[in-house]
């Protein structure tokens, strides 16, 4: 994700810019910070697209960007 793009889209347009954390990085270790630059970038807000699942590892699809409860948590508590 080029997080420059955000503010510019806020220069450029009067339209809301929403940032999609997940499918970007696809880690779910680069989450929060990914969360937290494009808050600072000016991202109106974050994509509710964030994938959850209560075992990750065992998900049948994109697994690796999959958050598990706990660090959904984490997420929304420090994105706040």
């Amino acid at each position: 994700m080029d997080i420059i793009a955000i503010t510019i889209l806020k220069q450029k347009t009067h339209l809301p810019t929403i940032a999609d954390i997940s499918h970007s990085a696809g880690r779910r270790d680069l989450a929060l910070p990914l969360a937290k630059a494009c808050l600072a970038a000016g991202a109106d807000g974050i994509m509710v697209m964030v994938e959850v699942h209560n075992a990750p590892e065992l998900a049948l699809s994109d697994k690796e960007q999959q958050l598990n409860f706990d660090e959904f948590r984490h997420l929304m508590t420090n994105i706040q």
